[in-house]
Formats: C-alpha cells, structure tokens, sequence
C-alpha cells in the first residue's frame, strides 16, 4: 500500500458510533457492505450463517478466540459436498471455484489494526509482520494509523514473515532463500534441479526472466555464469530478488531489473531462462500470479521475444510442468506449435517427477492429473 495508492475506506456501527478504517485487502476485494461486531460469545454457528448472507465479522474479544470461529467456519465450509466432475478439466474449474468461494466466506472474519498492532486481549505481536507485507517502498509507504482486514490475510502475513526470516534450503546454494510476503517461495525444488545439472556449454551471461526470488540467478552464478540480468515486473518480487542476492554476496554477478520480460535496451545473453506459471488460467491474488498465466501470455510473450535477444550460438531454457495438458487446459501441440512459431527448436528436453506433497496426497481433487505431472526443462535454440 502506497502513499500513491488510492485508499479504501471501510466503515461500520460500533456502540452506535459510526467507524471507519482503511480497508486492506492484497486481493484488492471490496469492503464488505454489512458489519457486525462479534466478540467470545458469538457463536460460530451463527455467524456462519450470515456471512454466507454477505455480513462480515469485525472481531472485539480475544484472538486466540478469533482464530477459533476462523477454524470452525473453515470446517463448516470444507464438509460441504462436493459434485463429482465429469473428466479432470471440470474438476479443476470447480477447484478453482471451490478455492474462490472459500476465500470469501473465510475473509469474512476481519481484525482492526492499529498503526500495525493488534490490541486484541492474547495477540501476538504482528507489527514486523505486517509492516514487512505493506511496506514495499520505503520512501512512499507507511502502515495505515486505523486499518482492517481479514483475520485470514493478517495469519497469511505471519506465516509468511516466519517463513522469511527461516528462508528455504536450496542444495545448488550455500545458504537459504528468503522470499518476501507476495513472492512464490521454491518450496518446489525439483525443477532446481534441472537448473543446477544442465550443461551451460559456453554460456557466459544470462536473463533470468521472471525472477521471483532470484533463485535461479543465483544458481546460475554459482555455476559459473559471470553476469546475469534478473528480471521481473512485481516490485514486491524485484526487492526479494535484490535482498536474496545481496545476502548470497552476489551483487557483483547479478542486476535485478524492472521488465515486463526481457531487460531494457537491446541487451543479448548467452543463456535466456524462464520458468513461467504452469497453468493458464485466472489468477484470483496477486501471488498466484506465479502459478496462473491467463491465456498462456508470459509463456507466448516469453517464446516469441526470445529469439531476437540471444547471442549468437545462445540457447534458452524454458522450465514447465505438463500439468495443464493432463489438466486437459493445454496440448503438447498447442506448446510445440508456439515453440515452432517463434522460430525455435527444441534440442533437448530434460525431464524430472515432481515431490511435492499433492503428487501423492490422494484426497487431492486433481490428483488423477498430479500424479501423472513431470517438469520438464527445454533447451530451445534458433531455427
């Protein structure tokens, strides 16, 4: 939230006074309309109802309590049946929508905040926490004196700020990566793997399209690459990538740039690297974005603007699970055809199985689909 940004009021009754408060939502979803105060004598049965009738919850009584209604209404959610789906594409859309509708009955428990702190009797203390997911400038933010949000996002916010001072164990590198609130943590490492045991040939500098946290730049460095451009157009992800790099001591070997795709200028590589979100659908936050490319645009955009920014003899690599064609939202022709279009070949295709935990979690609605999925690595080079 910036100082540019323009803000979002909500409001509601408290005590018969009227209230407001800025409204924070990292999906950029509206204020609810209706307002109840609940404390520790609401009862979850309650209020489950009325919020699935669009009122939402603003909590007064104890946290530990909060986060108590917030389970039983997740509970009471999740036991709704589910339609058994005809083939693995239906199963995925009611998945997503499932997802959807979810989100918005569970962010209905909403927390006041003040100048980032909750006063809630046995909060935690949460200002670190929120302050590191706000703050994305530090010359144009500031945490909002009066804020409410949804209990659910301010937990989302503490998960992810232990889980960046913790960092993920990365085998190709000497220490942890850190990723920020609103960046995709490689919490999946097989396609690492690919990145860290692929021959370079003679590739001395790189693009690391998309760069996330900035770990395969990183890994790309620490086998032997001398100068990598990291790229990437969320500012959220561009400031971990810079934080991941600084505390690896590679900035000499890494710049981290602002790009929808490509770097500015007409700068070539040797080496070009992608690995774009898998799956070619809506991205209903801003993290999903790492997971969800609507109408495969980054991969095409990718694809077609590749070719005219390598060096001579240069290759890319394109990373990609083959989960939307098992998904039934992609055919290997359709990717062979933009691969083609582009003007590139594939010379070799390196292939690993996930292991994650959904591969083999059989209670998984697309599971059918998981259990069949395999990264794969392209090396792509000019026609």
């Amino acid at each position: 939230m910036t100082e540019t940004t323009a803000k979002v009021n909500v409001t509601w009754q408290e005590k018969g006074k009227p209230q407001q408060a800025v409204w924070q939502s990292e999906a950029n979803a509206a204020p609810p309309k209706s307002i109840q105060i609940a404390d520790d004598t609401t009862s979850a049965k309650d209020a489950y109802k009325l919020i699935c009738e669009g009122t939402a919850f603003l909590y007064k009584g104890d946290f530990q309590n909060a986060k108590q209604m917030l389970q039983a209404i997740t509970r009471k959610f999740d036991i709704k049946p589910i339609k058994p789906a005809e083939n693995l594409t239906q199963a995925f859309h009611q998945h997503r929508a499932r997802q959807i509708q979810r989100a918005n009955i569970t962010n209905k428990i909403l927390i006041e905040l003040n100048h980032g702190s909750c006063d809630l009797k046995r909060a935690p203390d949460v200002k670190e926490a929120v302050t590191g997911a706000l703050i994305i400038n530090a010359k144009l933010d500031k945490v909002p004196a009066k804020m409410v949000l949804s209990l659910r996002e301010l937990l989302g916010m503490v998960g992810a700020h232990e889980w960046r001072k913790k960092g993920v164990p990365v085998d190709a590198l000497p220490a942890n990566i850190h990723a920020h609130y609103g960046v995709y943590s490689p919490i999946r490492g097989e396609y690492l793997d690919l990145i860290n045991t692929t021959s370079l040939g003679n590739a001395k500098t790189a693009f690391d399209i998309g760069t996330g946290t900035g770990v395969i730049a990183a890994i790309l460095v620490t086998r032997g690459i001398k100068a990598v451009i990291a790229t990437d157009n969320n500012l959220r992800a561009l400031n971990c990538a810079a934080d991941n790099v600084e505390k690896l001591n590679l900035k000499s070997y890494i710049t981290v740039e602002q790009a929808n795709l490509f770097p500015s200028g007409h700068k070539k590589a040797d080496l070009i690297v992608c690995n774009p979100p898998w799956l070619p659908a809506k991205a209903n936050a801003p993290i999903e974005h790492a997971i969800y490319d609507p109408n495969s645009a980054m991969l095409k955009g990718f694809l077609n603007g590749v070719k005219t920014h390598l060096n001579e003899d240069g290759e890319s690599w394109l990373i990609l699970s083959d989960l939307a064609e098992h998904l039934g939202l992609r055919t290997p022709e359709e990717l062979q055809k933009w691969i083609a279009d582009a003007g590139l070949t594939v010379v070799e295709k390196l292939d690993i199985a996930p292991k994650h935990a959904k591969s083999s979690d059989q209670s998984d609605p697309l599971y059918a689909a998981r259990v069949k999925e395999i990264t794969s690595l392209y090396r792509l080079k000019p026609i």
